[in-house]
């Protein structure tokens, strides 16, 4: 699985810099395996975005602006859900990978798919 982050190398937007940094930050940060495209210097980078990005998740005047993110071909989110998975230590989710063996994230799945199955395994003794 390629994690895409679409990017524009030349923007004007000091905001929008700043979100592609702080996505690309996290993702190496984590060790997260991803392949930037660049949406200012090739058209074909971003006209595959601009059509991949759901029309429920596009802004009103239709464009979406980067950073945009998508595990292959599924589309992810845009700096905003990144940000909420972010804050609710939900990346792997979020990207669609699977936690790393011996993360917290990893450690804590087990611990719920255990009770999960104990619960059920007790509910089915009685």
């Amino acid at each position: 699985m390629v994690i895409k982050v679409f990017l524009a190398s030349s923007s004007g937007s000091t905001a929008i810099k700043k979100k592609q940094q702080d996505v690309v930050g996290f993702l190496e940060a984590l060790k997260v395996e991803y392949t930037e495209l660049d949406i200012a210097c090739n058209e074909k980078n971003r006209m595959w975005m601009r059509e991949n990005v759901p029309s429920e998740k596009k802004p009103s005047n239709g464009i979406p602006l980067p950073p945009q993110i998508f595990n292959e071909d599924s589309y992810c989110g845009d700096y905003d859900t990144f940000f909420d998975a972010k804050e609710d230590n939900s990346v792997y989710a979020f990207l669609g990978l699977p936690p790393p063996p011996g993360s917290k994230v990893e450690s804590c799945l087990a611990r719920q798919s255990r009770a999960i199955f104990c619960t059920y395994f007790n509910s089915m003794a009685v």
